[in-house]
């Protein structure tokens, strides 16, 4: 099956949103190569006990997928809503 390739709503957006993962993850606490930052997925796949390998998941599970996306853009969603809030308790 063909790797799927997510397209952003604004253009050349994607440098900044890889950045802003690999910022969120080290704070996190994991080691994020900077060249490679959606690399991060295979060391949050070991801590959650998931077997993940570079171009041999095919046999991964939906749910498991889910659990490693779901940590990675669960820490995002929860930094971003904190800098929303952030700013706009400025703004007050």
């Amino acid at each position: 099956m063909a790797r799927r390739r997510r397209k952003y709503a604004v253009p050349g957006a994607e440098a900044g949103m890889q950045a802003f993962k690999a910022d969120v993850m080290r704070r996190e606490g994991y080691k994020v190569d900077d060249k490679h930052p959606h690399d991060v997925k295979f060391e949050v796949a070991k801590e959650l006990g998931i077997p993940m390998h570079p171009y041999q998941n095919g046999d991964m599970s939906t749910e498991s997928a889910g659990h490693i996306g779901g940590k990675i853009g669960g820490s995002m969603v929860r930094e971003m809503i904190r800098l929303a809030q952030e700013k706009l308790s400025k703004e007050e």
